[in-house]
């Protein structure tokens, strides 16, 4: 069988009984599992399997011509990866320990239970996903390649753990279950997210939401939408982002920011596919792939029971960590090199080369806001560069909110990172000390608890300093 993405195999129905096997894929289908096919000549069933393959087979034992126990048996022989249903009108426990025996998950007896049916379909599904994701995570990372770089274009690395990370994305993308991208703020998970919609293949929009902030009626009607005089103001009806992300990606940033009763409407509606637009008694489903984004540490939400942990289970059936700048500085150079081409066309100036002393200042960081905090200095160092080379004092010292000036010429001191590069002179101690004052608490956020365990220093002494400047 060819390498096809198990979302998009078809699930196989094989039973003479015509009306049985009808019945059975519109059930399948109501139910959002759309790639049905039904085959009534088990004779069919070998050729449809190797030209289409399948994400799983539910099988009907007795049949003229092929019986079901020959055809399970021929299945586990030649597609060991296809998961196997069986389902007979014969209610005999021997029959069914048999097939058990010869490698069936499963065995259903006529007729089925609708939520019997659905829920063997789906574990069979997930099976097989699970199943060809690990073998082609394996080829992955024992070849060290690709399949598709270009969806990972937009982010600028040569990390060994991003490329770690770009083959487990690439296993994953195509998967139907919900991903759940976590790291600092500003490492750029929005980028992962929309090469995890490229790698999808789905043709359907990308649509992002924001649901930090959202009370429960506005993440309602936003999500779902609403219907004409669901509630004052609403003169006609609204189409909801998961609407619009029908058959795409639909992108919910931080979401551990959501509230307790919007998390139980997302629990449904990834439990089930299933939600109500405000004001409106029709169910609709949901075809959009969920991938959720966050850099709040989730467990830890879960533990002080700021986030369910039923709908945490659920969000990170696939989950990829992206690591902080500071655990992947041989990113550096990179993205200082394409960083500083980009500002150079954005302020249509020349590219400046850069200096030693740029590089070593910068790798001196730690960067709490990460990527996103180093293209905003390097875009206000290019700015400010107006001749020669970057070097490490055209990035300035940030004291009362200001650049501190330098008329110094460069000179060798630049070919590795001292104070005077820093500076642009030689400083005084005060300098020193509103620097490493104004720096703690820009690292902080402005929390003065944090700046001063950072510095070693108690919080009224950050105060003093500060009143006397």
């Amino acid at each position: 069988m060819p390498e096809t993405r198990s979302r998009y195999l078809p699930v196989l129905l094989v039973d003479d009984d015509k009306n049985c096997c009808d019945m059975m894929a519109l059930t399948l289908r109501e139910a959002g599992i759309k790639n049905v096919h039904c085959i009534c000549d088990s004779r069919q069933a070998l050729p449809f399997i190797e030209v289409h393959g399948a994400a799983m087979v539910l099988l009907d034992l007795c049949m003229p011509h092929l019986s079901g126990q020959e055809l399970l048996g021929a299945i586990r022989r030649d597609y060991p990866a296809i998961q196997v249903v069986v389902i007979s009108g014969a209610n005999e426990l021997n029959l069914a320990v048999d097939c058990m025996k010869q490698g069936a998950i499963d065995y259903l007896h006529k007729p089925v239970e609708t939520n019997r049916l659905l829920a063997c379909v789906r574990n069979a599904i997930k099976i097989t996903v699970m199943q060809g994701e690990l073998l082609s995570l394996k080829r992955r990372m024992l070849d060290n390649t690709l399949d598709c770089p270009s969806a990972f274009e937009a982010i600028k690395t040569c990390s060994s753990k991003m490329q770690a990370l770009f083959q487990y994305t690439e296993v994953v993308a195509g998967s139907q279950l919900p991903i759940l991208i976590t790291g600092e703020t500003g490492v750029g998970k929005e980028l992962m997210a929309r090469a995890v919609h490229h790698l999808s293949g789905v043709s359907g929009e990308f649509v992002s939401v924001n649901v930090a902030g959202l009370d429960d009626a506005n993440f309602s009607d936003t999500l779902f939408g609403h219907k004409k005089g669901a509630f004052t103001g609403a003169d006609q009806a609204r189409e909801g982002m998961i609407a619009r992300a029908a058959g795409g990606t639909l992108l919910l940033d931080e979401i551990g920011d959501l509230e307790e009763r919007s998390q139980i409407k997302l629990l449904r509606l990834l439990q089930e596919g299933e939600y109500y637009p405000v004001g409106s008694d029709a169910l609709k489903k949901t075809t959009a792939r969920v991938v959720a984004v966050t850099n709040h540490k989730l467990p830890e939400r879960v533990a002080a029971q700021l986030f369910r942990r039923d709908l945490y289970y659920r969000l990170c059936m696939h989950e990829i960590n992206i690591p902080p700048l500071r655990e992947r500085r041989e990113d550096m150079s990179l993205l200082l090199e394409h960083f500083v081409a980009e500002a150079a066309l954005s302020y249509n100036k020349s590219r400046p080369a850069v200096s030693a002393s740029a590089v070593a200042f910068l790798k001196g960081l730690s960067f709490p806001g990460n990527i996103r905090e180093l293209k905003a200095m390097i875009y206000d160092a290019v700015a400010r560069c107006n001749e020669g080379e970057l070097s490490a004092h055209c990035f300035g010292v940030r004291s009362r909110g200001t650049l501190a000036p330098t008329d110094r010429e460069p000179s060798h001191a630049d070919a590795e990172f001292s104070i005077d590069a820093l500076f642009g002179h030689f400083p005084t101690f005060h300098e020193i000390e509103e620097y490493l004052i104004d720096e703690a608490l820009r690292r902080s956020a402005g929390n003065l608890n944090a700046a001063a365990a950072t510095l070693g220093i108690t919080r009224q002494t950050i105060a003093n300093r500060r009143k006397k400047t």
